[in-house]
């Protein structure tokens, strides 16, 4: 079983920044290896994969290299670069994956500076394997080779030749793999793919097998299947989800903030087109690749469950997903909270130039909290357009994608657990600053990188 790391700023459409900005967040980014593979010893050499027995599953860290940094975020696009600025915004994750043993390292469709990353030789072969002594395998992304050419699978054969001199040692091929056998055995017997090519990759998919210990239990384990979404795993996650929760404001002024909300209020407003919507609440590769909407295909809380589940029974909760503001002021609310975001998406699907909230997010905005007092909780998978609506709001929370667990956003809002969170990224002003990177001449965010206000957890109300 292969777990992946993402190594790569997830706001694909005009993503530029990257983890590595800062030291802290490359080791917290890459203390997930250590949790899926194990603690890795300290003599243990470097760049050898490393997965500590049957408990313990093997970490992909993907995709390499310089996938967050392409030209107005495209997905697959190229990435245009020097050597200063790839060392030192894209590697440092990679290093660090390495260091902790990784077993393997996924290839980016994109380009680096015009060259196929599928294709590039130097980076895979000369720097990954020989430079950070990488000694685990190399693996392409789905159909990563058929993208070498223009159309893909325009010329296979040159595809496989490239990716394997290249140094990728699997090829991910999820339908004619025959196609790619019979090329590849050509190509060896015709000396373009010289043996020691094979040998190596060979060597090195062994290793990892070895490693795993997949010979002597070459079956799945089952042992741990009963466990899977049990309250214990749901609890974790919820966890997460408090402690993943980034407040960017609260109160008109730091002497009166309006979080943590008060659990006792005779009438509360509940807003937004992603308040009672697991699937929006989970993004897309979920249950379904691109996501989904609704609350049918999957088990967990939506925010609005977790709100009527933690205020006072004697608190009526009103829920309207697009109020005017009529409803609003009609309403005698004490406090709203509005529930806006991205919908879900993945990959090509996520290219977007705007970064905007979709409707009717902005009206929802514009319709509650010009009316009453408000705390708004953004969902969605990277930073977005929101400056235009902040003056209008008492408070704003960045609850990314909280996955099933939409309890933990109602355990922090309602201060049962302070806020903690701080933003791994810069939160733009507008598209028009990006790409945007912490000591740039003209850095000017609206939240910069690090950011994040605190709350202490209430008294009991």
């Amino acid at each position: 079983m292969f777990l992946h790391l993402v190594l790569r700023d997830p706001r694909w459409g005009r993503c530029y920044e990257s983890y590595s900005e800062d030291p802290k967040i490359v080791q917290d980014m890459t203390e997930i290896i250590p949790g899926l593979q194990g603690q890795i010893p300290s003599s243990y050499p470097k760049g050898v994969p490393f997965v500590g027995g049957m408990e313990s599953v093997a970490a992909c860290a993907k995709h390499y290299i310089g996938d967050g940094g392409t030209t107005e975020g495209i997905n697959e696009n190229n990435t245009v670069i020097d050597n200063k600025g790839l060392l030192s915004i894209h590697l440092p994750g990679y290093v660090s994956s390495i260091r902790k043993g990784v077993a393997t390292v996924m290839i980016s469709y994109s380009s680096l500076n015009g060259v196929k990353m599928h294709a590039n030789y130097e980076m895979v072969t000369n720097f990954l394997k020989k430079n950070l002594r990488f000694k685990g395998f190399v693996i392409s992304d789905w159909e990563g080779i058929d993208r070498i050419t223009s159309p893909p699978h325009a010329n296979y054969t040159y595809s496989i030749e490239a990716s394997v001199n290249a140094g990728l040692d699997m090829i991910m091929l999820p339908y004619n793999y025959t196609e790619f056998i019979d090329g590849l055995t050509y190509l060896v017997k015709n000396n373009f793919v010289p043996m020691s090519r094979i040998d190596d990759a060979v060597k090195r998919i062994l290793l990892v097998k070895f490693t795993m210990g997949l010979f002597e239990n070459p079956l799945a384990d089952e042992r741990f299947v009963k466990q899977l979404g049990c309250e214990a795993h749901r609890e974790l996650a919820r966890d997460a989800v408090r402690k993943s929760l980034v407040l960017l404001k609260n109160g008109k002024s730091a002497d009166a903030p309006l979080l943590p909300l008060p659990k006792k209020a005779s009438n509360i407003l509940v807003a937004g087109s992603h308040a009672d919507n697991l699937g929006y609440q989970c993004g897309g590769w979920t249950i379904k690749w691109m996501g989904f909407s609704g609350n049918n295909l999957t088990t967990g809380t939506t925010i609005l469950t977790a709100i009527k589940n933690t205020v006072d029974p004697t608190s009526k909760v009103v829920y309207n997903e697009n109020p005017d503001a009529e409803f609003v002021k009609s309403g005698g609310f004490s406090y709203a909270i509005v529930v806006v975001g991205e919908h879900p998406y993945a990959e090509t699907k996520g290219d977007n130039l705007n970064l905007t909230i979709p409707e009717p997010g902005p009206s929802t905005i514009t319709n509650v909290c010009g009316t009453v007092k408000c705390v708004v909780v953004v969902v969605s998978g990277r930073p977005v357009v929101i400056q235009p609506y902040v003056a209008s709001m008492e408070a704003l929370v960045a609850a990314w994608l909280p996955g099933s667990e939409g309890q933990g956003v109602a355990d922090v809002l309602f201060g049962d657990f302070g806020f903690t969170g701080k933003l791994s990224f810069t939160w733009f002003k507008t598209v028009d600053q990006l790409p945007m990177h912490v000591g740039d001449p003209h850095y000017d965010p609206l939240f910069p990188l690090g950011f994040g206000l605190t709350t202490q957890p209430a008294k009991a109300q």
